[in-house]
């Protein structure tokens, strides 16, 4: 029993429990399929990025461009190589390592703000030469036709089309992210970047070559961002370079913050959630949702920087202080009604 809820804590099962149910309810409460696996892909992104941000408190400004390096990865292997799901998954994620394991070369012993600077100098000339690249992207035109292409597993195919099937296998790779995230988290490699992220020096007079696990928690990151960026060149038929853009490195940031993922696991998931959710409502009443977004977002870094699953983690403590407190104050009244018997 230890040994399974160190692989799936019940948060985790709760959580595939809603995905794992939401097909059969979206509809009816006025969403679509779509919305799931778009919720799906960004909460594999999140995640991905959480282990940076969160875990080994790396702020990167630049992270769009190893999502978009995968998206573009997937759909050039898919006409150029070979259209197999699995090996334009492979070269999706190997790009995204290849290309993360560059830049963390560069940034990995460098620290705060000037971490900070150089993902966003990264990134952008990432950006840069996707916009300019026209004979391979394809510019701003994007990469075009990208096909879903069929779930083979060796003795039968499955096509996944339809946004309906699309989504039961961006649920399936969402498990298995999360799954091996949690893991990795949990792991003596994990405990020694969130050490890092306490103090940073200290680690560094135990012996550990800090500059070596800033940087794999980078590549690793990166070839998170990857895998999720070859699911959404899948959803959206395309790889198109405005995902590599600052705003949307941007966005990621904050659906991270305003979720809590400084100090939850969960905390991307929660915030991507209401990041679409918002879009999705708020959208269908203004144009200028995403202001009110931000708005929101001001108040919960003014107000509660732990986000969402800070406020939640708040809730409950609050609500077991009072359990507690009316156990102790029963236990006096059962005393005493106890002795007045006798």
């Amino acid at each position: 029993m230890d040994r399974l809820q160190a692989w799936t804590p019940p948060a985790m099962l709760i959580a595939f429990a809603v995905f794992g149910s939401l097909p059969f309810w979206i509809t009816e409460i006025g969403l679509y399929h779509y919305l799931g696996v778009e919720i799906l892909i960004w909460c594999i992104y999140a995640l991905g990025f959480n282990l940076l941000l969160g875990y080994a408190g790396l702020p990167s400004f630049g992270h769009g461009a190893y999502f978009g390096i995968g998206a573009y990865a997937f759909g050039l292997t898919q006409f150029n190589l070979w259209p197999n799901l699995w090996v334009c998954l492979a070269a999706a994620i190997l790009a995204a390592t290849l290309f993360g394991a560059v830049v963390a070369c560069f940034i990995s012993h460098r620290r705060g703000i000037y971490f900070a600077l150089m993902t966003i100098a990264f990134g952008q000339m990432f950006f840069f030469i996707a916009s300019k690249w026209t004979s391979v992207t394809k510019g701003e035109d994007g990469l075009l036709n990208i096909a879903r292409l069929p779930v083979e597993l060796g003795f039968a195919a499955y096509p996944i089309q339809r946004n309906a099937a699309f989504y039961w296998f961006v649920f399936a790779c969402f498990v298995v992210v999360a799954v091996l995230l949690w893991r990795i988290v949990n792991s003596p490699f994990g405990k020694v970047i969130q050490a890092i992220k306490q103090n940073e020096l200290r680690m560094s007079f135990l012996g550990y070559r800090v500059e070596l696990y800033k940087g794999a928690a980078f590549v690793l990151s990166c070839a998170f961002s990857g895998f999720a960026g070859a699911l959404f060149a899948m959803a959206q038929g395309g790889a198109f370079v405005q995902v590599m853009n600052l705003q949307w490195s941007g966005v990621i940031v904050l659906m991270t913050l305003i979720g809590g993922g400084l100090v939850s696991f969960w905390g991307p998931v929660l915030g991507t959630i209401l990041y679409f959710v918002a879009r999705d409502l708020l959208g269908a009443y203004t144009a200028t949702w995403l202001l009110w977004f931000g708005l929101m977002f001001m108040l919960v870094v003014m107000f509660k920087p732990e986000g969402l699953a800070g406020l939640w983690r708040d809730l409950r403590r609050r609500g077991a202080t009072r359990t507690n407190a009316a156990k102790a104050g029963a236990q006096p009244s059962a005393l005493l009604a106890l002795l007045r018997a006798r």
